[in-house]
């Protein structure tokens, strides 16, 4: 584990320009925390170092995400509004689905979310999304004074009518990590969910169209161009549609293949109402996608949703390195990115500086969270939403 410890040091220190404006004497610290951990084999507390290492400059595109090299319990955990939820679990625990988690041995959620923090890179919304898979793992609830020396984990469970349970599980009884937790969280519960394509279309006749942007990441190159020339061109051809474009769970990709759905929406009638439903697992890219159209549309865009995972000044672009020793993956920052003043930096790429614009700030016009127990929520909403577009 020192040799994954030297590989942060020569490789994502020097480059990641976050860490700038991070004093030296923290840095130093956490590395020396590290490397006595990796010293002593202790492969969960050398992990939780590097967290907190990775952590100090609070941007969420530099973290280390140990989900490949730890073994959890087989529970997933997500975060629903501010509500930790039990999404899915081996099929001896399958009762507590659904269900908001209150406590681990006794120690509220809300003590053990405070006492995280400083392991979670990011915004308050990205530690939401990313912070869960602790709640499952042996190790991390040991380092944060929930779990001492005991062979089982008590979870205390709150149905939706307000009944209370416990799942007692055996800190042996564990899995892969990944298992349960994805490397970018998307909040579904089946954590394998992978979209299926990069454009779902929903129309709704008179009342307008739905467009769901699942992703914005294609290795291949030419499917995200696809939907998005498809997507544009139905746009244009109904200029006067009310839209409602979905872009919750996209954690990001390649924005720029977006511009052309970008033009043909900011193109429409000046009286047509456009509407946004984002989340917490909206990052990057998406909010990016998000900004450039409020930019544009300015008071004709609704955002409907919940705050999204990262705010409008971050660093980005960068690498993801594997750590050999450890298992775990490191994502690492490389540019400057300013949607809220409008600023840029050495850093920031070119293609990219030409695209910045201010924007101030992405407010919400109304607050909406899809309850994950009624799949047919969804659509109810899209028809409100859009008659109020129309409006």
């Amino acid at each position: 584990m020192i040799q994954d410890l030297d590989q942060v040091v020569r490789t994502v220190l020097p480059t990641d320009p976050s860490f700038r404006g991070i004093g030296r004497a923290d840095i130093d610290r956490h590395i020396n925390e590290a490397r006595q951990n990796a010293l002593a084999n202790a492969k969960d507390e050398f992990l939780l170092s590097l967290m907190r290492l990775l952590a100090l400059p609070g941007n969420g595109h530099t973290r280390l995400i140990p989900n490949a090299a730890i073994p959890v319990l087989p529970l997933r955990f997500v975060t629903i509004g501010t509500a930790v939820r039990l999404l899915d679990a081996a099929p001896g625990f399958a009762g507590g689905i659904g269900g908001e988690l209150t406590s681990i041995n006794g120690v509220p959620v809300g003590e053990i979310e405070a006492a995280a923090k400083g392991f979670l890179a990011g915004t308050r919304q990205r530690k939401r999304v990313i912070g869960p898979i602790l709640f499952a793992w042996p190790g991390a609830l040991q380092r944060l004074g929930v779990l001492s020396g005991s062979d089982t984990i008590e979870y205390r469970m709150r149905d939706a009518t307000g009944r209370i349970s416990e799942l007692v599980l055996d800190t042996a009884n564990r899995v892969p990590g990944s298992a349960f937790y994805p490397r970018n969280e998307h909040g579904k519960a089946d954590a394998s969910w992978s979209p299926k394509s990069f454009l779902e279309i929903k129309d709704f006749g008179e009342p307008g169209l739905l467009l769901v942007l699942p992703s914005f990441f294609d290795p291949g190159g030419t499917s995200l161009s696809s939907a998005v020339s498809g997507a544009a061109d139905l746009v244009r051809s109904r200029p006067d549609t009310p839209l409602l474009v979905d872009v919750r769970g996209n954690t990001g990709g390649n924005f720029l293949l977006t511009k052309p759905l970008i033009d043909a929406i900011s193109e429409g009638a000046e009286d047509r109402g456009t509407g946004l439903l984002v989340d917490k697992f909206t990052f990057s890219a998406a909010i990016v996608f998000v900004a450039i159209l409020k930019h544009r549309l300015g008071a004709r865009l609704r955002l409907i949703g919940e705050e999204m995972g990262d705010g409008l000044t971050f660093f980005a672009e960068g690498e993801t390195i594997g750590l050999s020793s450890s298992g775990a993956v490191v994502r690492y920052s490389s540019a400057f990115h300013d949607w809220a003043g409008g600023r840029i930096d050495e850093t920031t790429p070119g293609e990219i500086a030409e695209e910045i614009v201010p924007v101030g700030t992405l407010e919400l016009d109304r607050t909406w969270i899809a309850r994950p127990d009624d799949p047919k929520a969804l659509d109810r909403f899209c028809r409100e939403v859009l008659d109020s577009l129309a409006a």
